[in-house]
């Protein structure tokens, strides 16, 4: 043997000097372990610098030196391990610049001598691995060692698998040890989480008796080691807004993939947007999606992805079952389980969008506390089966789409769906309930959150009660989230939760729950601008509340019938209603619907052209609203007062209310708010001839109004929005939003507001005095004819040519 010939040239100058290896040791300011493993050839590569302190210690002369060097060189270059390399990939690394740039430099640099890249099944954990080692493999000076652990079925074949991938033939982590000694090794154990334990022990052993060795695991669950460092590696990335999907990696990966099949879908990029977004960016599930592009569109594809993602199967024959189909790469994590762990992974799909730990608790049985609960999500989260997101101090968890379908499949076999879905649907039902009573006052946005957060929850709840005929549940958790809907913008949703419970019929003891849901539907209907259907709803609501003996929801109807005769211009009966609202609020002493009952007042005071009585109930609501912490009720005084300014001319004024308006709106997501605030600080600007930024605030308040379905503010601000484009120059276009604001208001029944007439007046008679007849009914027919939506897609650029010196922007 080559080594031997150094260690037995090294042993004779000891031995030639009367040193024993003690003595060498000792000169040469070696241990006496490392002189034996030279010697007997254990250590075959001496480094330079050892061969120096060896020679000096023996006092060899220069021919003596040249041999002993020559023989170790002879050594190192013969001591270079067999080393199983690394799998030359089949195909392009699409994006990963992020994790490549991450995981290269926590192993280069040594930050860490042991990480585990995780993830869920499909992630993309292998490929990325490949990356990285061919990125560093020079870097590591006695090579790169890969071990695919995916075949063993044995955990005792482990440590025989590793010898063997260095050239050993071994049952022995010791001898695996002692052949990597000192060498710089990178050592790649590819697919763990089946054969964990026996991987701990083995890295344990390895990192403790080889000083200069690295390993990088991937391993859907983590070894949970001291000195590990964990990756999680991420889904691609996906198109965040269809001006970006080329960027999009996981756009980027589909239309390769089916490109090498044979199909280019580079033109059809909105629908590999559908794909790939439902798909949540997993690479796996894209490759095998791209793969049905042989036999079906983009488009099919897509919608059958909405359904099931029962197509995500047909990978190459050559790879193993779990890459093979999204079922096989989920089911050889489900096989890992316990069976408490099964369990729990079954039941946690009956959440949509995530759950918290109290959750869970309440609705999984078999989960006796939160202790429990936590311990077994905390397994489940380790094995890379759900996530962990932490926001606003909570912690969440969800599943992606096509685990949450394989575990539902579980769940359906198990013969336990309805039972779990039952206990979904009670838990949400007094969520809603709790919440209800904190949406106006200083939890507000705390609780707006919460259910928004829970809003896919709260449909899969509703949808059971009203699938299953339940009633009670279905009525109390519709009329439960009505405000919630209202605040939130959740407007036609919430109108057609409540539809729904109020048909499934009547039942015992329910005419409090029926009162609340007929106010709900009514309410939502008035704010979609459907004030018959609201006003048949609300009288209805107004019956039951009385034979109640209700006052307070008697008093919260009539504030609702008051906002009817408001958007139709009857303000004497708006007045009459909020001074009958407000009345028994007083009796009641409730401060908040008091303060309710001025900004109504105030509001119709205004809206009347009367300014001065408009500004001091508004200003005791605003005053009253910052007692009780109603941050909705502040948001509307405050438009009220910005409004009132703004039309006595106090530009400056107005627009500091409005900005402190929009600020809160946006704070709690009160959507109606914001809208309103940027109607009117668009005003404000085109009172101030900035027609580039009024134009800006108004395009945004009529896609706020026109995606809440409130097509009477819509109305207001195309008239505004005709005002400033007929201070443009823009006429023919001002008569075209003119004409769409007409039929608006022809639809709904509800003329201009009497204090936007005089401005809609002086709007109509310039646009009209600019205008050749013909061409003004040309353009307020085409106005008319024009679907909101569409006029409501932007203000469009000015013509070439036009005159726009006026635009100071």
């Amino acid at each position: 043997m080559q080594g031997a010939g150094f260690g037995s040239l090294l042993r004779r100058h000891r031995r030639e000097a009367g040193l024993s290896q003690e003595g060498l040791a000792e000169l040469a300011g070696l241990s006496v372990d490392a002189i034996a493993a030279l010697e007997r050839g254990r250590r075959r590569a001496p480094r330079v610098h050892t061969l120096r302190l060896l020679a000096d210690a023996l006092r060899l002369g220069d021919p003596e030196r040249l041999l002993l060097t020559a023989a170790a060189r002879q050594d190192m270059d013969t001591a270079r391990m067999p080393l199983r390399p690394p799998p030359v990939p089949t195909s392009e690394l699409i994006g990963r610049s992020t994790e490549l740039t991450t995981t290269t430099r926590l192993l280069t640099k040594r930050i860490t001598r042991l990480l585990t890249l995780t993830g869920p099944g499909g992630v993309g954990k292998t490929r990325l691995m490949q990356a990285v080692t061919s990125e560093i493999a020079d870097t590591f000076q006695d090579g790169v060692c890969w071990v695919p652990l995916a075949p063993l079925a044995d955990p005792e074949a482990v440590v025989p698998a590793v010898a063997e991938a260095i050239g050993l033939q071994s049952r022995l982590a010791d001898d695996i040890a002692e052949q990597i000694g000192r060498r710089a090794i990178l050592l790649v154990l590819d697919n763990c989480s089946h054969v964990l334990a026996p991987v701990e022990n083995l890295c344990a052993s390895l990192l403790e008796h080889c000083p200069n060795l690295s390993i990088l695991v991937s391993s859907r669950e983590l070894l949970r080691l001291a000195g590990e460092s964990v990756y999680v590696v991420p889904a691609l990335g996906l198109p965040y807004d269809e001006d970006h999907l080329e960027s999009s990696d996981a756009v980027r990966l589909f239309v390769e993939r089916a490109t090498s099949r044979g199909y280019d879908p580079t033109g059809q990029l909105d629908q590999v947007a559908r794909v790939v977004r439902r798909l949540e960016g997993m690479p796996l599930a894209i490759e095998l999606a791209a793969a049905r592009t042989t036999v079906m569109t983009i488009e099919e594809l897509a919608t059958e992805l909405e359904t099931s993602f029962g197509i995500l199967a047909g990978g190459s024959r050559t790879l193993s079952p779990r890459q093979q189909s999204m079922y096989g790469a989920i089911e050889w994590s489900h096989a890992l389980l316990t069976p408490a762990e099964r369990e729990m992974f079954a039941q946690l799909s009956v959440f949509k969008g995530g759950w918290t730990l109290g959750a869970a608790a309440a609705v999984l049985s078999g989960v006796r506390t939160r202790v429990e609960g936590l311990d077994l999500i905390g397994r489940l989260a380790d094995k890379s089966l759900i996530k962990v997101t932490r926001r606003g101090g909570i912690a969440r968890y969800y599943m992606l789409a096509v685990i949450r379908e394989f575990a539902a499949d579980r769940l359906e076999a198990a013969g336990a769906t309805e039972a779990t879905a039952e206990r979904h649907a009670q838990y949400y039902l007094s969520l809603a309930e709790e919440a209800e009573g904190r949406l106006r006052g200083p939890e507000q946005r705390e609780w707006l959150d919460r259910l928004e957060a829970e809003l896919s929850n709260l449909r899969a709840a509703i949808a059971w009660s009203v699938r299953t005929g339940s009633v009670v549940e279905a009525l109390r958790l519709a009329g439960g989230l009505w405000l919630f809907c209202y605040l939130r913008g959740h407007y036609a949703e919430g109108s057609q939760w409540l539809e729904r419970a109020l048909d499934l019929g009547d039942a015992p003891d329910l005419a409090s729950a029926r009162a609340k849901a007929n106010l709900g539907a009514g309410t939502l209907a008035f704010l979609q601008c459907e004030y018959d259907a609201a006003t048949e709803r609300l009288q209805t609501a107004l019956t039951q509340y009385k034979e109640l003996g209700d006052k307070a929801g008697t008093a919260m109807v009539l504030q609702r019938l008051g906002g009817v005769a408001r958007e139709r211009a009857d303000y004497v009966a708006a007045e009459d209603l909020h001074c009958e609202s407000y009345d028994l609020y007083e009796s009641l002493g409730d401060r908040a619907g008091m303060a309710w009952a001025h900004n109504y007042l105030g509001f119709v005071a205004w809206l009347r052209g009367d300014l001065e009585i408009g500004a001091r109930r508004c200003r005791r609501a605003r005053d009253s609203f910052r007692v009780v912490g109603d941050g909705e009720g502040l948001a509307w005084s405050l438009i009220s007062l910005g409004t009132i300014a703004q039309y006595g001319g106090e530009l400056v004024e107005a627009e500091d209310l409005l900005q402190e308006s929009l600020a809160l709106s946006q704070r709690l997501g009160y959507r109606e708010g914001v809208a309103w605030s940027l109607n009117q600080l668009g005003i404000v600007e085109r009172r101030r001839g900035l027609t580039a930024r009024a134009v800006h605030l108004l395009d945004e308040s009529l896609a706020e109004h026109r995606d809440l379905g409130d097509r009477w503010r819509s109305a207001s601000v195309l008239e505004e929005l005709a005002a400033v484009a007929q201070h443009r120059g823009r006429s023919e276009y001002a008569a075209f939003l003119l004409g769409a604001a007409d039929e608006v208001r022809e639809v709904i029944r509800a003329p201009v507001p009497r204090i936007e007439q005089a401005d809609y007046e002086a709007t109509r008679t310039a646009v009209e005095a600019s205008l050749e007849r013909r061409v003004f009914r040309t353009a307020w027919s085409a106005g008319r004819a024009a679907p909101l939506a569409a006029v409501a897609d932007g203000y469009p650029p000015a013509p070439r040519g036009t005159d726009r010196t006026r635009d100071p922007l």
